[in-house]
């Protein structure tokens, strides 16, 4: 079962989505200000296309902007597109 984990350090983090134990994607992000971060990288482990990891790990970062009331910059290309195509995360934009 794959499970999607938060780490921070200062003002970088990074969620990463772990499956059976194993690292098997990565979304790093940056603070910009106290009020924002930026979404600059997503990547998932080779043969894990498809499998949905990139856009849980986006769902995990709405899910914390919502806790931490913040607002998301998707620079990432992969995270903008998940954005695109998923009008009920466009509130943390």
């Amino acid at each position: 079962m794959e499970e999607v984990k938060l780490e921070l350090n200062g003002t970088k983090g990074y969620f990463y989505i772990s499956n059976d134990g194993k690292q098997e994607g990565i979304m790093t992000f940056v603070y910009a200000g106290s009020d924002k971060i930026i979404i600059d990288h997503t990547e998932v482990n080779t043969g894990n296309n498809g499998k949905g990891f990139g856009k849980k790990m986006v769902a995990k970062a709405v899910e914390y902007a919502r806790e931490k009331n913040i607002k998301i910059i998707p620079l990432c290309p992969f995270a903008k597109k998940v954005f695109d195509k998923t009008p009920e995360f466009r509130d943390v934009l």
